[in-house]
């Protein structure tokens, strides 16, 4: 049986209003290509760069629960906010972030990076240091690769302690790429 796009948009709209949806998810258009961009009620919960929604569903699942579903609705704000980004007219990010499931070293790294300003960059020892982990850059660097929210949180901005441009999962074009838009290289 084949269902009209209106009456699944109109299904998938009425299961986010009466909360029965543990994460919501899309793919994004950017001028980087397409992300796959997920939320739930707490907040941004990933963004990836893998856009293909069939490798990330066991993924959210595991993060909020077995209730997933695609809805634009549910990553409008993140939308709205990437697509300033990249058209230069936000540099910082305003919204809220799921991140449950995940350690609390993590969570400080993370929000730590989260304070790396608009076209600047830090490295792996400097965070580590700011956690009070200073001889964890290795661990941080860790923390960077696994980054379930990448762009929003910067770890395009974090790079090796020589000025080396280290790793990404985007892949280090991509890390350029960002790096520029930013005016930090």
């Amino acid at each position: 049986m084949t269902v009209s796009s209106d009456l699944d948009r109109r299904f998938r709209e009425a299961a986010v209003a009466l909360d029965l949806v543990d994460m919501g998810f899309d793919v994004v258009d950017t001028p980087i290509g397409q992300l796959f961009v997920a939320a739930s009620t707490r907040g941004l919960a990933a963004i990836s760069f893998e856009a293909d929604p069939d490798n990330q569903l066991e993924r959210l699942a595991r993060i909020a629960g077995p209730a997933v579903l695609r809805s634009p609705k549910s990553v409008d704000a993140a939308r709205r906010e990437l697509d300033e980004y990249f058209a230069g007219r936000r540099r910082v990010f305003d919204l809220a972030l799921d991140l449950r499931a995940l350690p609390q070293f993590t969570v400080s790294v993370l929000h730590e990076l989260a304070r790396v300003p608009f076209g600047e960059t830090t490295t792996y020892g400097a965070l580590a240091a700011a956690v009070g982990r200073p001889r964890a850059a290795r661990a941080v660097g860790t923390v960077m690769n696994r980054n379930r929210i990448p762009i929003v949180l910067p770890c395009h901005r974090v790079i090796g302690s020589g000025g080396d441009l280290v790793g990404y999962a985007g892949g280090l074009d991509l890390k350029i790429t960002l790096l520029e838009l930013e005016g930090a290289r």
